[in-house]
């Protein structure tokens, strides 16, 4: 094993070019994503069914939205820690298997405790998928192609919603929201039965790829994985990723309602307009992941191609959705509840990518995991505060405006912090002086 100096990087070899089995593994977890961003659209899309059929007050509905996320912590850091020892092929049939499992329920007539129980143990079995995501591009793709490739991933956050969103509000209308869960039921089975064909021969416990140790860049870092958890780096990803979790929380819990109930639109027109933001996400998620990876590429630091470029976005975001709920319904609005519903999910895929700049690969996923872990806090409490300040509003249309400039100030704070202290390049040299002062003693 490599020896490290302090101050000294350790150069070891690049990653071998992406072939083509590695994209054709990209767009099967871009699919995976799709249909994990598509299920917890659902329940948004079906708001006003629900509610009557189940007799839900706004508050009640806004703890369905939080359900989601009481064990979603739990999972991510739990089911990460434990696929460290399971190949990707199976954790990831395993996570899409229970995610059918814990739909079935809602395929038919329920009660408010079924619905209940249902969105808990899909939030945790859902927990650890963007973890395992992430660290599946890490270990197929080199540093300048990671952001690139993830933001391709996490682009299926955008585009399930996006596919979803006419589709099942269809379904809805046309049948009832039970239908809905079936239908991503079905497709949910259609995706796995896919990807156990296509994904190469591997063993249900964890094997090395071929040529990884070698190949991992920053393979010769050892110190103990708790000691990760106190880098300023750890800590800025988690507020950057938990700034990015406030708005995604609500776009697929509130957004639907917010233009139904609070901004007058009819249930067939909400469909298509909660299209918008995701299909500009699309966009803003490839280019800036692009991006990304052309900053590193010209020389600039990692720090303000990974951490300032995700604070940035993430911050204009914010401004957007305290100007949106400032400014009278109209054009103008529109255009800044989609500014801030399309940017958040840039700390998902390029501030991500910085934090395998400096990871070793066998400690990617669990660490991947704690972030999530302290990002999903914003899905436990955002969907469910928000129920409650609207519920005490004077009206609807208020009771949304003073939730949301709430939400826009504390997403610029995290984000103007977390973009401080991601520092990949800082963190990099911190585990490499450290580990030779180990190695040493």
């Amino acid at each position: 094993m490599a020896s490290a100096e302090i101050g000294t990087p350790v150069v070891s070899p690049a990653l071998p070019r992406p072939d083509r089995k590695a994209w054709g593994v990209v767009i099967l977890l871009f699919a995976f994503f799709t249909l994990n961003f598509a299920d917890k659209a659902a329940v948004g899309l079906a708001a006003q069914q629900i509610r009557h059929d189940l007799g839900l007050t706004a508050g009640d509905f806004g703890l369905v939205g939080s359900a989601f996320f009481w064990l979603f912590a739990v999972g991510a850091v739990g089911l990460s820690a434990a696929m460290r020892w399971i190949s990707a092929k199976w954790a990831a049939a395993i996570l899409m298997f229970t995610w059918v499992a814990s739909m079935l329920p809602l395929a038919m007539p329920t009660t408010f405790g079924v619905l209940l129980v249902s969105r808990i143990v899909l939030g945790f079995f859902e927990g650890p998928a963007h973890a395992l995501c992430q660290s599946v591009v890490a270990d197929r793709f080199p540093k300048e192609k990671r952001a690139f490739a993830g933001s391709i991933v996490n682009a299926g956050s955008s585009v399930g919603p996006l596919i979803s969103a006419p589709v099942l509000t269809w379904v809805i209308v046309s049948y009832s929201w039970h239908a809905a869960f079936l239908v991503l039921i079905a497709v949910g089975v259609v995706w796995l039965i896919v990807w156990l064909c296509y994904v190469e021969r591997q063993p249900l416990r964890k094997r090395p790829m071929a040529g990884a140790a070698e190949a991992d860049p920053n393979g010769h870092v050892e110190v103990p994985f708790l000691r990760l958890l106190r880098l300023p780096s750890f800590w800025g990803l988690s507020l950057l990723s938990f700034a990015g979790y406030l708005i995604t929380s609500l776009k697929v819990s509130w957004l639907p309602a917010f233009l139904g109930e609070g901004l007058g639109y009819a249930p067939t027109t909400v469909g298509w307009l909660v299209t918008a933001p995701y299909a500009t996400a699309v966009v803003v998620l490839v280019a800036s992941g692009y991006l990304s990876g052309r900053l590193l590429a010209r020389g600039w630091s990692s720090r303000a191609a990974r951490g300032h470029l995700s604070g940035a976005l993430i911050v204009f975001a914010g401004l957007s959705m305290i100007a949106f709920a400032l400014v009278g319904p109209g054009t103008l609005q529109l255009v800044l509840v989609i500014c801030t519903f399309s940017i958040n999910s840039v700390a998902f895929s390029v501030a991500f990518a910085g934090a395998s700049d400096f990871l070793p690969q066998r400690q990617r996923t669990a660490f991947f995991g704690c972030v999530i872990g302290f990002y999903s806090i914003a899905g436990i409490v955002a969907p469910y505060a928000l129920g409650l300040i609207v519920q005490a509003g004077p009206t609807p249309s208020e009771g949304y405006s003073n939730g949301f400039l709430v939400v826009g100030t504390a997403i610029c704070a995290c984000a103007v912090v977390g973009a401080r202290l991601l520092d990949p390049e800082a963190a990099r040299r911190t585990l490499e002086a450290e580990t030779a002062m180990r190695r040493a003693s």
